[in-house]
């Protein structure tokens, strides 16, 4: 199991968030795949492959005097809700860019800003939410 600062995540989720909302406000959907690409690295790589952890790691911590985080938390469910970033963002881009469908590509790129900057902002993960769900059912299902 991987465990990793808690507070990765949420900013992590942060910058995605108001990229995505600031990409749907100023009608930029080149900003999407990008961020579907730090999503994705994160997700199928790792939080060490997260450039935006990197970020935290190298320029927040040290430039805020950040103390080691008091806990940590595993990131299995963190992956799994970047995973699903990572779809929403890539069928957004794919939608907006290749096949000229607004409606589709903008309600996927506002889902993921709003669940996103919730997560950010409340440490309310839906993505991790489903994963711990979606494991308590499997195991429940293999027992029976």
């Amino acid at each position: 199991m991987t465990l990793l600062d808690p507070r990765v995540p949420r900013f992590n989720q942060g910058v995605v968030g108001v990229l995505s909302l600031a990409a749907f406000v100023a009608q930029t959907p080149l900003i999407l795949p990008v961020l579907a690409l730090l999503l994705g690295l994160g997700a199928f790589f790792g939080p060490q492959a997260n450039p935006l952890a990197l970020v935290w790691r190298r320029i927040v911590v040290p430039t805020l005097r950040l103390d080691a985080p008091s806990r940590t938390k595993d990131a299995a469910p963190v992956r799994f809700a970047q995973g699903v970033g990572f779809a929403f963002l890539a069928v957004a881009s794919v939608a907006l860019l290749v096949v000229s469908s607004p409606l589709v590509g903008w309600s996927l790129t506002l889902l993921v800003a709003a669940l996103a900057l919730l997560a950010a902002t409340t440490d309310i993960c839906v993505g991790c939410e489903i994963y711990v769900l979606a494991v308590k059912w499997t195991r429940r299902t293999a027992r029976a």
